[in-house]
């Protein structure tokens, strides 16, 4: 077998360059191996550095925490002291009260004696409440008993009925020994100007405004001189025959008196009829003005019977307008019907 042989120059030089690649491999390998080292130290370092973060921050938030209990806390203990303060006074005050109600023995059977009497005055006051007396009430028993008084009337409810139905007599004797002045009777006929539509109980607008006015104060005035309360409005035709051969009236007259329908639907068939119409759109004028608001107002018809002058009639056919009017007679209410009531 043979062996080539290589120069020894040519091998070393061989040997040198392996020996160079060996230890820059190794080089490299211990470059690598310390890099890797340096990155898991990077690592480490920021793992730990974040830890730390968290822990400052989380103690920051327990720090935090802690300074808001405590606020609570003082503030609670603020809370306690100020009802702590209260209670005090509040005990304070209840002392003196005993201290004030420790009576001496003559003093405190005063005070159980008035007690007693406030006990039974107040169960006696119950049973006037229960029994329906007011303070209101009392006021007004009390100022009835002054008048009374001052009047040497007595104060006894029998007593006091019986006077009264002597000062009633006596009255009704004086009222009888004088010459009676009874109200005027005032006439309000179509000759004097005071129309309704023709055939209508529609009032004229003249003959509106006098009975808002001038009349509506003289009845106003007659109601407070001679004390009276009723107010009579007849209604008087002529014999002039109404040519209608179906009346309404029947339906209507009441609507129209309480005000739901006006006078102008109204369709009397005959003289009676008609003159209560008008009576009644009289009635409704007078009605409205306040100053006859107290009084009792009664529309009646007295149809064609009656003549002026309060004389019945023996049959005077035509048309005549001094019979056509409105008379309104004033008196006072039924005393029979007072007294009852």
């Amino acid at each position: 077998m043979a062996v080539t042989s290589e120069p020894s120059s040519h091998l070393e030089h061989k040997g040198y360059n392996r020996g160079l690649i060996l230890g820059l491999t190794m080089a490299e390998s211990m470059l690598l191996l310390v890099f890797c080292l340096l990155l898991v130290a990077a690592a480490i370092i920021n793992n730990e550095r974040t830890r730390a973060l968290n822990d400052q921050k989380s103690l920051q938030q327990q720090v935090a925490a802690a300074q808001q209990e405590l606020a609570v806390v003082k503030l609670e203990r603020e809370d306690l002291r100020q009802k702590l303060q209260i209670a005090e006074e509040k005990l304070k005050q209840a002392q003196e009260q005993l201290q004030a109600l420790t009576l001496a023995s003559v003093d405190r059977e005063k005070f159980e004696k008035e007690w007693r009497d406030l006990q039974l005055a107040k169960q006696e006051l119950q049973k006037w409440k229960d029994s329906g007396v007011t303070v209101e009430k009392v006021e007004e028993f009390q100022k009835t008993l002054v008048v009374l008084r001052e009047n040497q009337l007595p104060e006894d409810a029998a007593a006091l009925s019986a006077r009264l139905k002597e000062l009633k007599a006596a009255e009704t004797s004086l009222a009888a020994s004088k010459p009676h002045e009874w109200p005027p009777i005032i006439n309000l006929s179509e000759a004097d100007g005071n129309y309704f539509r023709s055939g209508s109980a529609e009032l004229e607008a003249a003959f509106e405004a006098k009975l808002r006015g001038t009349v509506s104060d003289q009845i106003a005035d007659a109601l407070q001189k001679y004390q009276v309360d009723v107010i009579e409005v007849v209604g008087h035709t002529d014999e002039q025959p109404v040519s209608r051969r179906g009346s309404n009236l029947d339906q209507t007259v009441m609507d129209v008196l309480d005000g739901k329908k006006s006078i102008a639907g109204v369709v009397p068939a005959d003289n009676a009829g008609l003159g209560l119409a008008r009576a009644v759109s009289v009635a409704n004028a007078l009605k409205s003005e306040g100053k006859l608001r107290g009084a009792t107002i009664l529309p009646l018809s007295a149809a064609q019977l009656i003549l002026p002058g309060d004389v019945v009639t023996t049959g005077q056919a035509g048309a005549e307008e001094t019979r056509r009017r409105i008379e309104i007679r004033i008196r006072r209410r039924n005393q029979e019907q007072q007294v009852a009531e």
